[in-house]
């Protein structure tokens, strides 16, 4: 058994468009059929080979194939994360649209392409003045190492430094204005620090202990390096402030504080929108840890770990952060917080907040219980009520002005609601509420086709909420 013979047409659409997930093993009816044993260990080799291979894939974008055992059918799983850049196989560029991989050959619908991306994902910019003198040198030997402890055989360990920066795509062509160079992403994963400043002059990492001086800081750590580094600098600041469990794993020890934050290290770092000035913060509480990032936001409000689709913020640093086994594949990061979180903290749950601002809460042993209602609806119900009053006419009640701030509440939690859910919810008629959106026009719309949509805060109410 092999790969299938267009399987890289889909790698190639999916990293294009919205990435996906591939099963081998899988039929079409959704059957579990298995990959043959004996094919499995050549088929993934293959696969992480040719994903490396420009005559393949072109930019290169190495894969990570899970294998996983289904009442005894092994099967192989190959998560595909959209990517920054525009990738070709065997010369041909491939999109995706309705579980189907069509060619792109018009000059205008590649530049569509390119240009979508380029706007999508900063982390691709383009910076041809940098030069490999301008990446710490010292950093190639390390990288090697961190590879070479997950994988041996990894074909990047034959290649030279700038052939590195090439084939993790690092470096790049941009189709729409015919530009090559390095990358933002280059620069921030291996930067010298004078570089790094000099490209993002706002950058760094706040990480801050506010136990006893909650006002100000018990201890400060600010960095401003580049991601590889920073990752171990923020790593040794939670490892000194933060208390350690070990839990056993099946039949193995792990520690709880490394395995959790580590997860919420790496996403602080690979998923921040790094244009945006607002810094991001690590900050610990006597009763929690919150986190704080810059985002390119696909959502707002609280995420469900068990229904969400994980989208990639910097698809290659995302990359590069998980073949240097300091990551695991999109979204593992939110699903390993919330299934260790009682094993660590005792109580309570994580909270994970999508928005311009990327939110993270996370308890910590012997504090009270944190909810999203602690966190959120405090500055939700401030910036509501003042919103309100400073829209809705005087002459409305204070009976109807608490049920708009409900409604404004309702639709943050949960976005897409209807008239006749919302009137459910509070227990009014349909009528009422349409009466109440009138009110409300500058805070809520309408999104979507009369049958499948429902109402969502505008930018304005979003932009308040986000300024609080």
């Amino acid at each position: 058994m092999a790969l299938p013979g267009n399987l890289f047409e889909t790698i190639c659409a999916m990293l294009n468009r919205d990435g996906g997930d591939i099963l081998l093993g899988v039929g079409d009816n959704g059957t579990v059929k298995g990959v043959e044993e004996i094919a499995i260990s050549k088929m993934v080799t293959d696969l992480v080979n040719l994903s490396n291979n420009p005559l393949k894939l072109d930019s290169p974008f190495i894969l990570f194939p899970q294998l996983y055992d289904i009442d005894g059918r092994k099967i192989i799983h190959i998560q595909v994360p959209a990517s920054s850049q525009v990738h070709k196989t065997g010369k041909i560029i491939y999109d995706r649209s309705n579980d189907g991989d069509f060619k792109v050959e018009q000059p205008h619908r590649i530049a569509e392409m390119a240009n979508r991306k380029r706007n999508h994902y900063t982390e691709g910019i383009i910076y041809p003045a940098l030069r490999m003198e301008d990446f710490k040198q010292e950093l190639f030997p390390k990288i090697r190492n961190l590879i070479r402890s997950n994988n041996p055989a990894h074909p990047w360990l034959a290649l030279d430094d700038r052939q590195m920066m090439e084939i993790s795509g690092l470096w790049k062509k941009d189709y729409l204005s015919a530009q090559e160079g390095f990358t933002l992403a280059a620069a921030l994963l291996l930067g010298k620090d004078e570089v790094i400043q000099h490209i993002i002059p706002h950058f760094k990492i706040d990480a801050l202990l506010r136990i006893n001086n909650i006002e100000r800081y018990d201890d400060r750590l600010k960095i401003q390096t580049n991601l590889i580094e920073a990752y171990e600098l923020l790593m040794d600041f939670i490892n000194r402030h933060l208390p350690d469990k070990f839990y056993l794993l099946g039949d193995q020890r792990i520690s709880l504080r490394a395995t959790i934050f580590r997860e919420i290290a790496a996403n602080l770092i690979i998923h921040r929108e790094y244009t945006n000035a607002a810094p991001a913060t690590f900050v610990i509480y006597s009763d929690r840890v919150e986190t704080a990032n810059a985002n390119n936001p696909h959502g707002e409000g609280p995420i469900d770990p068990s229904n969400f689709v994980p989208f990639p913020k910097n698809p290659l640093i995302a990359k590069f952060f998980i073949l240097l086994g300091r990551a695991e594949e999109l979204g593992s990061g939110i699903l390993t917080t919330t299934r260790l979180m009682k094993e660590y903290a005792g109580r309570g749950k994580a909270a994970f907040i999508e928005g311009e601002i990327f939110k993270t809460i996370i308890p910590l042993p012997g504090g009270k219980d944190i909810t999203i209602d602690d966190t959120v609806n405090d500055t939700v119900n401030d910036t509501v009520n003042d919103t309100v009053n400073d829209t809705v006419n005087d002459t409305v009640n204070d009976t109807i002005k608490k049920r708009l701030i409900t409604i404004i509440l309702l639709l943050h939690r949960n976005p897409g609601l209807r008239i006749n859910e919302l009137a459910d919810k509070l227990n009014v008629s349909e009528v009422t509420i349409k009466r109440d959106m009138q009110k409300m026009r500058s805070l809520v719309e309408y999104v979507g086709s009369q049958k499948t949509g429902g109402y969502f805060l505008t930018h304005y109410m979003l932009s308040k909420l986000n300024k609080k």
